[in-house]
């Protein structure tokens, strides 16, 4: 079970402050913003920055400090939906074949997670928005049938020790099913796994977003994307390299952060760990 207080590392509150930083503006965008980002002005285009545009302005004309914050809506939306997505079809498959460990259940949940994970998650992902066409929803279904596996993995690898101890016998001589006891017992003592997994999916769904975006199969236009600012940029790095630099270290700050924060909170999380002192 988690502890009612968690102490992170130093490392640890820097990547929950970068973690919120681009979480708070995310969530400001979605009430406010600088410039809006779907208007267009050429004779604006490619400014220094001013007190009008902290950070100057793209080719378009497009405050780039407005184009940021709403890249962070559309990449930390994509990737929370497909780490949801994740959560809530690979855990239940854990649990399922952890309760029914040995049985054919079993061996189709994990040779099924096998199939998925031969093939590389980006390549997944650019097979499905391919398939059915690019756009933000179908970016979020196809980050989060990868995800599925993952999660479904670590609640089974999770799960099964705990089945073993004698609480657990307890309760099936006490009449629960393997259902009950599988949300009632086993999913509070994997909590902080699924936490620390979710992080880091977390940070995965992020970089997929934006590589999508970049080659066309993400989010498309006016929606503004980390991944489609630095793919117009890349025909001006020479010229504007700043139009490339601020997203490429938006995504490399946020995906930094979701990091050093996973990595905190599995050591803040692991009774492993805290018992051995690190």
């Amino acid at each position: 079970m988690m502890s009612g207080r968690i102490r992170l590392s130093p490392a640890g509150w820097i990547g929950a402050a970068l973690t919120a930083l681009f979480v708070g503006a995310a969530l400001l965008s979605l009430v406010w913003l600088p410039h809006d980002v779907g208007v267009l002005d050429i004779s604006a285009r490619n400014l220094p920055p001013s007190p009008a545009h902290p950070l100057g302005t793209d080719h378009y004309g497009r405050d780039m400090l407005s184009m940021l914050m709403a890249g962070a809506r559309t990449s930390i939306a994509v990737a929370l939906l497909a780490v949801g997505i994740g959560l809530g079809l690979g855990v239940p498959l854990g649990l399922l074949a952890a309760a029914r460990r040995g049985s054919w259940l079993d061996e189709v949940v994990m040779r099924g997670n096998d199939l998925i994970f031969a093939f590389p998650s980006l390549v997944i992902a650019i097979l499905i928005t391919a398939v059915f066409g690019p756009s933000a929803v179908n970016a979020i279904l196809a980050i989060g049938i990868f995800n599925i596996p993952v999660f479904a993995r670590v609640a089974r690898g999770g799960a099964l020790p705990i089945w073993t101890l004698d609480y657990i016998m307890a309760a099936r001589v006490a009449g629960k099913g393997r259902a009950l006891i599988s949300f009632q017992h086993l999913l509070p003592n994997i909590t902080s796994l699924l936490i620390v997994q979710a992080t880091i999916q977390f940070s995965l769904g992020i970089l997929a977003e934006a590589a999508l975006s970049y080659v066309g199969l993400g989010a498309q236009p006016p929606t503004a994307s980390w991944g489609r600012m630095l793919a117009d940029a890349q025909t001006m790095i020479y010229t504007e390299p700043q139009l490339a630099i601020m997203p490429g270290l938006a995504i490399v700050a946020m995906v930094l952060g979701l990091n050093l924060l996973g990595d905190a909170l599995r050591d803040a999380l692991d009774p492993r760990l805290r018992r051995m002192g690190v």
